[in-house]
């Protein structure tokens, strides 16, 4: 095992720790309300990610996947705790999907199918953040979604078996995070804008 890999595996689980402390501070002020449907639903997929990680030799690179999935899952503890828990029937159709993803996981033995699956089941567990997000862009604490993207970013040249199995869950995660950070920027920039607040209010 090369010595950068190991560097790299610690170093994104360090990001990926130091971007979850602002956004539970968030979350415990009430400045920040994640959606429970989202965290829980993403605390399951990244578990079956892990294992699925650990079973093809990802090596260092699994090690932010375990470490954030015990994070998320407090952090949709939280939401239910804060009673942040306002369900969209979009939301429940996204989270549903997500739980389908699960569900090929555990009626499968085949790695690279639960990497697939997990992966579009986290992208549609996304959604009712994103729609949420949208709707309003400053419960959210953004920096966490960016330092998300980086830290999945670089799990990905520290895999210590580099192949589709063990890289596209990371992969998919930089994608959909990044687009998360993008679109909240965007709304936030309409909403302070002076157009967009004449819009607001005709």
């Amino acid at each position: 095992m090369s010595d950068y890999k190991i560097l790299l595996g610690v170093l994104g689980a360090g990001i990926g720790f130091a971007g979850y402390v602002p956004y539970i501070r968030d979350t415990l002020k009430g400045t920040t309300k994640p959606h429970v449907l989202s965290w829980l639903g993403w605390g399951a997929l990244e578990v079956i990610a892990f294992f699925a990680q650990l079973t093809k030799g990802a090596g260092p690179g699994a090690w932010v996947t375990g470490a954030s999935a015990l994070i998320v899952i407090a952090i949709a503890v939280l939401a239910v705790r804060n009673h942040d828990t306002q369900i969209h029937p979009f939301d429940s159709v996204a989270f549903i999907g997500a739980i389908i993803g699960a569900v090929l996981w555990a009626i499968t033995s085949n790695p690279l199918l639960a990497v697939i699956s997990v992966s579009v089941a986290d992208a549609l567990a996304f959604l009712p953040t994103f729609r949420k997000a949208y709707a309003k862009p400053h419960e959210e604490t953004l920096s966490e979604f960016g330092l998300s993207a980086i830290k999945w970013a670089i799990t990905i040249p520290a895999l210590q078996s580099f192949n589709l199995t063990t890289a596209l869950y990371p992969a998919s995660l930089v994608c959909t995070n990044s687009l998360f950070v993008v679109m909240v920027l965007v709304r936030r920039y309409d909403r302070s804008h002076p157009i967009a607040k004449r819009n607001l209010r005709q």
